[in-house]
C-alpha cells in the first residue's frame, strides 16, 4: 500500500510508527511531518490545510490510501475532496466531520439521537450569555467555544464572575477567533472522564482499548486545560459494562443517526466521556485520533493497523475480526514549553534523544519539534510524548519518568502525576 499520513504532531509519529510496521506498507509519505516521523517514513513539504497540493501529490504518486491526523483539514473538506478523485481516504466528509467543527450542532445530533450528554444553552452574543449566566443557572458551569480552539476552548467556572469573564474573553474579545464566536453554556457534569474510540465504515463500527486523558497543565488536574498533558491506557474506571453501555446507548446511535441523516461516517470517532452517577455521557465528540491517546493506543495494539484504515475507507470493515492488543497497560508523558498553554519560546537544542533509541517497550513521539541544522529542538507547545509500556501501570509509570530524566531542553516542563490517578482507581478496586 502506497499511504500519504496527513499532520505533523505526536499523534502522526505514533500513526507513522504503527504502520511502518506492516507487511502490507510499500510506501509512507507524511505531509508535512516531523523529525520523529522521517525515521519511519518521507516527510513532504505540504500543508495538511492545502487540498489542490495534497490531490496533485496522491495522483502523482499513485497514492492508495490518505490517513488524516487533524482535524482542520476533514472540517474543510479534504476528504470530500479526495473522494471525488477517487482516492480513498480514512477520515469523514465534512458534513460529518461537523461533529468536531461545530460543538453546538453536535449538541443537536446527540440530543436528535437520544444520545446522553448534559444540558446545554448556546448564545452568540455576550448580553443574551450574560443574563443566563445571571438568572439562576447551578454553578460551576462550563462556558465552551463552538468551534476549533485546539483543544483550549473550555473553562470551568465556579461563579458568575468567571463565567462572564470566559463568554466575555470569546464573544467580545475573540480569543480563539471565529471559534469562539458562538458558546456554550453546558451544565458540569459530575465524575471522571474517559476517552472512548470507534473506528467505522459508517455500517460497522469497533471500538478500540479505553484511555485516561490529562488534560490540565498541573497536577492534580490544576490550571489551564492544554491539547493534553498525558494518558493512560487502558481507564481502569471503564469496566465492562460502561463500555457496554457507551456502545449501545452513544456510539451506536450516534453512527446510525449520522447515516439517517445523510452524513456517513467513516473513520475514527472519538468520544468524550463522562462517567457520571448517571451512567456515561458525551462531553464532546472528535472525528480524529486523540493525541495524547494516540500514543499509548498504537503502543498497545498488537494487530496490523493498516487493514483497519482501509477497510474504513473501503467499506469492508464487517470482514475483520476485532483488533488485538498488548494486554500491559501503557503511558505517555507530554513533555512542553515554558509557558504553554500560553505564549513559549522554540529553537531551544534537545538534549538526550539519542539515549532512548534502544530502549524496550519505550518510544518517544516527537511533536513540536524541529531539525535545526542536525540539531533537534523545540519547534511547538508540546514538545515530545514519552511513551511506555509496562507489565503493571506502576511499572510503565516508572519506566516512563525515568526515560524522562534523561531529556532536556531549556523551559522543559510535564506533569510528575500522569497515571497516579489511574493507579489510585486500581488501588481502591483491588
Amino acid at each position: 500500500m502506497r499511504i500519504l499520513l496527513i499532520g505533523s504532531g505526536g499523534r502522526e509519529h505514533a500513526l507513522a510508527w504503527k504502520m511502518a510496521q506492516s507487511p502490507l506498507l510499500e510506501k509512507l509519505w507524511i505531509a508535512p511531518g516531523n523529525p520523529g516521523t522521517a525515521k519511519w517514513g518521507e516527510n513532504v513539504i505540504i500543508s495538511p490545510t492545502d487540498q489542490p497540493a495534497i490531490l496533485e501529490f496522491c495522483k502523482s504518486n499513485q497514492v492508495g490510501l490518505v490517513v488524516v491526523g487533524p482535524e482542520d483539514p476533514l472540517v474543510q473538506g479534504l476528504a470530500d475532496t479526495l473522494i471525488a478523485a477517487d482516492i480513498k481516504v480514512f477520515g469523514p466528509k465534512a458534513d460529518a466531520a461537523e461533529l468536531e467543527g461545530s460543538k453546538a450542532w453536535c449538541k443537536e445530533v446527540m440530543v436528535r439521537h437520544r444520545v446522553p450528554t448534559g444540558a446545554y444553552r448556546v448564545f452568540d452574543d455576550l448580553n443574551s450569555a450574560a443574563s443566563y449566566l445571571e438568572s439562576g443557572i447551578t454553578y460551576p458551569t462550563v462556558i465552551k467555544a463552538s468551534g476549533l480552539a485546539a483543544g483550549k476552548g473550555v473553562f470551568i467556572c465556579q461563579d458568575f464572575a468567571a463565567a462572564k469573564k470566559a463568554a466575555k474573553s470569546m464573544l467580545e474579545e475573540k480569543v480563539f477567533g471565529v471559534a469562539g464566536s458562538t458558546i456554550l453554556v453546558e451544565e458540569f457534569l459530575e465524575g471522571p472522564e474517559a476517552s472512548v474510540f470507534a473506528i467505522s465504515d459508517s455500517r460497522t463500527f469497533l471500538t478500540m482499548e479505553t484511555c485516561m486523558d490529562h488534560k490540565a497543565r498541573y497536577e492534580g488536574e490544576k490550571g489551564p486545560n492544554t491539547g493534553g498533558m498525558g494518558a493512560v491506557s487502558p481507564n481502569p474506571l471503564v469496566g465492562s459494562r460502561t463500555a457496554d453501555a457507551v456502545e449501545r446507548q452513544i456510539l451506536l446511535p450516534t453512527i446510525h443517526g449520522l447515516n439517517h441523516e445523510g452524513r456517513r461516517f467513516q473513520g475514527v470517532l472519538f468520544a468524550g466521556i463522562k462517567l457520571t452517577p448517571a451512567g456515561p455521557k458525551v462531553l464532546e465528540y472528535n472525528v480524529r485520533f486523540g493525541d495524547p491517546e494516540t500514543q499509548v493506543l498504537m503502543m498497545r495494539l498488537k494487530s496490523d493497523l493498516l487493514p483497519y484504515l482501509d477497510a474504513c475507507a473501503s467499506g469492508t470493515l464487517d470482514r475483520l475480526e476485532a483488533p488485538e492488543w498488548d494486554e500491559r497497560p501503557a503511558i505517555t508523558v507530554i513533555l512542553v514549553s515554558d509557558g504553554y498553554p500560553g505564549k513559549y519560546q522554540t529553537g531551544a537544542p534537545i538534549q538526550g534523544l539519542e539515549a532512548l533509541e534502544d530502549e524496550i517497550d519505550l518510544q518517544v513521539f516527537h511533536a513540536g519539534t524541529q531539525d535545526l541544522d542536525g540539531q533537534i529542538s523545540t519547534a511547538g507547545g508540546r514538545v515530545l510524548a514519552v511513551t511506555a509500556l509496562g507489565d503493571d501501570l506502576e511499572k510503565a509509570q516508572t519506566k516512563v519518568y525515568k526515560a524522562i530524566e534523561k531529556i532536556h531542553f531549556e523551559g522543559m516542563g510535564f506533569r510528575t502525576d500522569i497515571g497516579s490517578t489511574a493507579l489510585e482507581a486500581l488501588t481502591a478496586m483491588s
